[in-house]
This record gives C-alpha cells, structure tokens and sequence, in this order.
C-alpha cells in the first residue's frame, strides 16, 4: 500500500494497492466521519460514502485517461453516482443507471474508509481496531489456533494487535465475497501464512472451510488475497477477489 496522489482540499489521500497478476487498479482512502450528517442513521453513513467514492472514481478516471484497459467501466466523469445496497447489505456503486466497478467501505475509530477497484475483481476493505479485543473477547470461536499463533508471530505476541489483523483479514476477505458473515462463520474464514511486504505489511491467502466453501461456490479457481497493514491503532485489510 502506497500514497498515489491527494486531492485538491489537501485533506484527504488517495492511495493504491496492487495484487499480484492484478490487471486494474485499486484505490482507497478515508476520511472523518462526519457527525452532524451521518447521526447514525444510513442515509448519512450513504452520503460520506458517496464523497469518498466519488473522490476515488474521479481519481481512477484521470488514470485511466491514459490507461484505457485499466477499466471495465466507461470513464464518463459526469454521470451521477448512487451507492445502494443489495439485501446482504453489499453495496453497489450505480454509474446513471449503469453498474460501476465494485467498492467497499469500512467504518472504525472515527473514520470511514472506502475502496474502489477499476476491474472486475470483486474487493472488500475492513479496519479493525485493538480496543476492539478485550481479554474476554471469545477468542475460540472466531479465530483457528494456528492462525492466531501466527498473527501473535508477527505482532510480537500482542494478543489485541494479532486478534484486530485476523479480524480485519476476515472481515475484509467476506466483503469481496459480498456476504459478509450473513453466510459464513468466521472460523470458515481460514487465514493461511503470510507474505512479509515491505512496507511492513503482509499478504494473506485465504480460503473457505465446511459448509462455506459449499454456500459459496463462486470461490472455486478464484485467487482471495487479502493485503494488510498497521495504521497507528488499527489494522487495514484489503480483499481482492481475483
């Protein structure tokens, strides 16, 4: 994960992420939740989701200019941007009356991020923060004891720290599948052993266990990798579904 460019009001950075054999583009950003628009209710948390897609869209579309294979969308800038969600609570970004390419939004610690992908992968973004994990957070039912082992390894044996990375991974991972944990159970979420980055970030493969990997099976010759790393207090995972 990487800056990209930062937009005009000098508030708010764009960023990329690349998957390996990646053909499009990924984008991502956050910014404050704002409260006296949002007030809890969806129409607010809808309304910042659209200035942050439509920040990202409008980044993609300037890249794109030059890159034209980079998109399966058309890079009118001009058309009207709707985010709507389906009954899972997936949500859609509508171009016009036109499907866009796939987003995904996360909300923790204050902010709320939002991801945009410029091709036909599907993507899911998640940031997990450490007060989430008390010590009487039923660590057994949601994480497998060699992935937890794992996620200890590489936060220096910081239960919180290893337990907000395998949250955010999971979470991320069933967001690109567009199920979230409607469907799954978060131990059929496995977690395999990471690839150090160096930035300090890790990619993960993750796979469906059980009765998951049968609900789903628009998984099966799909790559799931999911792109991590630490902001401050909080993990950030990307998912993209391949």
């Amino acid at each position: 994960m990487r800056a990209d460019v930062i937009d005009d009001s000098g508030k708010i950075t764009v960023k990329t992420v690349c998957f390996p054999q990646q053909k499009g583009t990924v984008l991502y950003a956050c910014s404050p939740v704002d409260p006296e628009s949002s007030g809890g209710h969806r129409e607010g948390r809808t309304a910042d989701q659209i200035r942050l897609v439509s920040l990202l869209r409008e980044h993609l579309v300037r890249r794109i200019g030059s890159l034209r294979t980079d998109s399966h969308f058309s890079p009118q800038a001009d058309l009207p941007i709707r985010v709507v969600h389906d009954l899972l609570g997936r949500p859609q970004l509508l171009l016009g009356e036109d499907e866009g390419p796939a987003i995904s939004f996360s909300e923790s610690g204050g902010k709320i991020w939002a991801a945009l992908c410029g091709d036909a992968s599907d993507i899911g973004i998640d940031a997990a923060g450490m007060d989430e994990f008390p010590k009487e957070y039923p660590f057994h039912r949601v994480f497998h004891v060699p992935e937890l082992q794992q996620a200890l390894r590489l936060t220096n044996g910081d239960l919180k720290k290893a337990s907000a990375l395998l949250w955010s991974v999971k979470e991320a991972a069933v967001k690109a599948l567009g199920c979230a944990f409607h469907l799954v159970d978060p131990r059929s979420i496995c977690v395999y052993p990471s690839a150090a980055e160096k930035d300090g970030g890790h990619l993960f493969t993750v796979g469906l266990s059980g009765k998951a990997s049968a609900r789903i099976p628009m998984t099966a010759g799909r790559c799931l990798l999911v792109r991590s790393h630490f902001q401050e207090t909080m993990w950030l995972s990307i998912a993209l579904l391949n």
